[in-house]
């Protein structure tokens, strides 16, 4: 598949709104991957995707349990680039194993906690939103509060639409590929 979308080959080569906010994500991964450089056609997209990673991030949940939720949410929306990504940063950043990537994907966790937070990231996506008390219960029951259920539904937005605009675009994964399981 051809990328549909413009991804500028280099920081230099984005729109000149966006260069500080593409030079800030190298400083902080190493490189500006192709999803950061792509989203760049739009300033403002990268500038509300960036400061949304930036606020979550100083958020109550652990890190890993981002890239689960990431990782949750890829398989079920079908992105084999966040999930290639979210592999990638789930092993290396996150440090989860593989049998926990595995559990993730499936849309639960092999620790109990995250398992409630992953569990109910899936309601929220596979329900669009209209979780029942009874879901809303067993998050809190495993120690969330409020404050990180209102999280882990960001996370679950966010996720879904980096998952949506790398589909739209078809943008070219540049982490070792990892291939979502298409259920018909």
């Amino acid at each position: 598949m051809t990328t549909r979308l413009l991804t500028a080959a280099t920081i230099a080569a984005a729109p000149e709104a966006s260069r500080s906010l593409l030079e800030d994500v190298k400083k902080q991964l190493g490189v500006a991957p192709n999803l950061f450089r792509m989203v760049a056609n739009s300033p403002a997209a990268l500038q509300g995707y960036v400061g949304l990673l930036g606020a979550l991030g100083k958020g109550t949940l652990p890190a890993a349990t981002h890239e689960r939720i990431a990782l949750a949410i890829a398989e079920f929306n079908a992105c084999d680039y966040c999930l290639s990504a979210h592999t990638y940063l789930g092993k290396h950043a996150a440090k989860l194993d593989d049998s926990e990537i595995a559990a993730n994907r499936g849309g639960t966790s092999n620790d109990a906690k995250a398992d409630a937070a992953v569990r109910f990231a899936r309601k929220v996506a596979q329900l669009r939103g209209h979780v029942s008390d009874e879901d809303v219960r067993a998050v809190r029951a495993a120690g969330y509060t409020d404050g990180e259920i209102v999280e882990i539904v960001q996370h679950v937005a966010l996720n879904t639409w980096t998952n949506y605009v790398n589909s739209v675009a078809r943008t070219e994964i540049d982490f070792p590929v990892v291939t979502a399981r298409r259920v018909a």
